[in-house]
């Protein structure tokens, strides 16, 4: 039964899932993006997130903190030297998991995990990574579709009867 388990424990005792989420960890903050199994994947990111949330503090606490997680002085020195300023806008969300497709020799699903702003491939031309609208899809009155295309039509007539307004007065 799995009472009370509130994550993936990998198949794994303890020592060895921290030494393996350790080194994923590392490998992660060094090349930047790493291609591993989809569970893993998704164990890294709730390992790996709160970590570089401390690296946006470039203070002696979060170094300690951070190297008492990762035991590795060049990852550390990584992480709060490029990667920390890098993220230091960012609300959250500095992982992104692919998933690859399955593997050839047990099936096991892959995916590849990256840090989100090192991808130029998502990011914009300007290399700044813009924030999408706030604004959520709103609901839809009576009509559903219809109603809109009637309102938007609407709209662009005020809009065309306004401007022939203004072409007569002048």
């Amino acid at each position: 039964m799995r009472h009370g388990k509130k994550f993936n424990h990998l198949g794994r005792q303890t020592g060895h899932r921290a030494a393996l989420l350790r080194n994923l960890s590392i490998a992660l903050i060094t090349h930047k993006r790493i291609n591993t199994t989809l569970a893993k994947a998704k164990a890294l990111r709730l390992f790996l997130e709160p970590i570089l949330t401390k690296s946006k503090d470039n203070a002696q606490h979060s170094r300690r903190i951070v190297f008492s997680m990762l035991m590795n002085k060049e990852a550390v020195t990584e992480l709060f030297d490029t990667i920390g300023p890098k993220i230091a806008d960012r609300p959250g969300g500095y992982l992104r998991i692919i998933k690859t497709g399955t593997r050839f020799g047990d099936a096991a699903e892959t995916a590849m995990i990256e840090l989100v702003d090192y991808n130029e491939v998502y990011a914009p031309k300007g290399g700044v990574t813009e924030t999408a609208s706030k604004s959520r899809r709103r609901k839809r009155g009576k009509g559903g579709a219809a109603a809109g295309a009637v309102a938007a039509a609407a709209t662009a007539g005020t809009v065309v009867a306004t401007e022939s307004a203004a072409e007569e007065e002048e």
